[in-house]
């Protein structure tokens, strides 16, 4: 599948002037024209790399200054990289700076018409959506009235009905979901829902995680304009409001380790390791049914997964989750100990645990197997190992899917010849 969204190194770079700079001619030319000329240069974004496919969504998290808003222009054709490429496929919609537009004397009914127009709409199209617009925003009786006597709230509701009927094959957000009550913002969730079903792919900046964690399927994670961290959504979201807290407690990074996989993978924190790394997963061992190491199976062979682990301390009840996830991302089975009802007791010190596949029914392809410890009330993940155990399942001739269930096939009565 194309990707809407696609960056590749992505790099921008602005200018830094002095603070004491010219701000009239006047006042350069008494001074000398000094001042005038750029100082330093710093980069808002650099090396950022991501794929956004469609119908997926995306949050992008970070502190202010961290470049989201920066990447977001960009993704919405505002200026140009200065480093790598950044490619957008498809009709771009945005809710950003919701009614920035609107003429306060023109009534709802005529800015409708023109923001419409300026995202991108012709008149037919407005004319057609109008209906739907208005109630929508549920602004029917004022709808024909000065907007100057709108409240701030009906204004968003109004500018928000027009952003959402673009019908946009890519849509960008930035920090406008609070818009209305808590029945209007219930009403527009449902909306960008909908959007994402029928194919959308949706990039969502903000800093509210919990919006993270329910609406997006991954996220990209923005520090100083670098890629802090990346992938699931409710992994990545985890990982920084642990570093978010960490840094509240003025914790160090050099107490965290840097580790190898089995296969030779670089274990690179809050890349493909992610967690507060309080309890660790040591070693991660694929093995066949006999006990043997094993990258390749058969569809239908067992599959045995050894997770060791170290807890400095007692951790108390911490829930393990193994992921099984095709190279294109699709997620083919989730389970923990706790789905399967296994409550762990406190655990301190070195151990390990296995889960067993009797049979592994996925067909032919190429997997990752995700491996990850939890706190017990899911708040958080301990250490979370992304995309660093492949799987590779040998296919069956002529067969295709996504799975391999037993079967057969029975001939149950031959057709007579006539």
């Amino acid at each position: 599948m194309t990707a809407a969204i696609q960056a590749r190194g992505l790099g921008k770079r602005y200018r830094t002037y002095s603070k004491d700079r010219a701000r009239t001619f006047q006042e350069a030319v008494l001074h000398g024209l000094r001042g005038l000329r750029a100082g330093e240069t710093f980069w808002a974004l650099r090396d950022v790399s991501f794929e956004l496919e469609p119908g997926r969504m995306m949050g992008v998290i970070g502190p202010n200054g961290a470049g989201k808003s920066t990447l977001l222009r960009l993704a919405g054709g505002v200026g140009e990289p200065d480093q790598g490429s950044l490619e957008v496929r498809g009709r771009i919609g945005a809710l950003i700076d919701l009614g920035a537009g609107f003429h306060p004397d023109l009534t709802g009914r005529e800015n409708v018409y023109i923001n419409g127009i300026i995202s991108g709409l012709t008149r037919q199209e407005v004319a057609r959506q109008f209906e739907a617009i208005v109630s929508f925003s549920e602004l029917e009786e004022f709808i024909d009235s000065p907007l100057r006597t709108y409240s701030t709230g009906m204004q968003m509701r109004l500018a928000f009905a027009i952003a959402v009927h673009i019908q946009p094959d890519i849509l960008l957000i930035d920090e406008v979901l609070a818009v209305g009550d808590l029945a209007f913002q219930r009403k527009c969730l449902d909306r960008i829902a909908q959007f994402k079903q029928e194919g959308c792919a949706i990039l969502l900046v903000t800093h509210d995680i919990s919006l993270v964690e329910q609406l997006c399927d991954e996220a990209l994670w923005l520090r100083r304009g670098r890629v802090a961290a990346s992938g699931p959504a409710v992994v990545v979201a985890q990982a920084y409001v642990t570093e978010m807290r960490a840094e509240t407690q003025r914790r160090t990074p050099s107490d965290r380790r840097v580790a190898t996989s089995p296969d030779g993978t670089e274990l690179r924190l809050n890349e493909n390791r992610l967690g507060s790394q309080e309890m660790q997963i040591e070693r991660v061992s694929l093995q066949s049914a006999g006990g043997n190491p094993r990258a390749q199976i058969d569809s239908g062979q067992g599959l045995r997964i050894e997770i060791a682990y170290t807890a400095p301390q007692p951790v108390p009840s911490p829930i393990f989750g193994v992921s099984l996830t095709r190279a294109d991302g699709l997620v083919c089975f989730d389970t923990s100990t706790a789905s399967a009802g296994l409550a762990l007791p406190a655990l301190h010190g070195q151990g390990v645990i296995a889960l067993d596949f009797e049979r592994l029914d996925l067909a032919g392809g190429e997997y990752y197997v995700d491996v990850g410890v939890y706190q017990k009330d899911w708040a958080y993940a301990y250490d979370y190992h992304w995309r660093v155990y492949p799987l590779t399942v040998r296919p069956s001739p002529g067969e295709k899917g996504v799975l391999r269930p037993p079967h057969r096939w029975e001939l149950v009565e031959p057709v007579p010849r006539s």
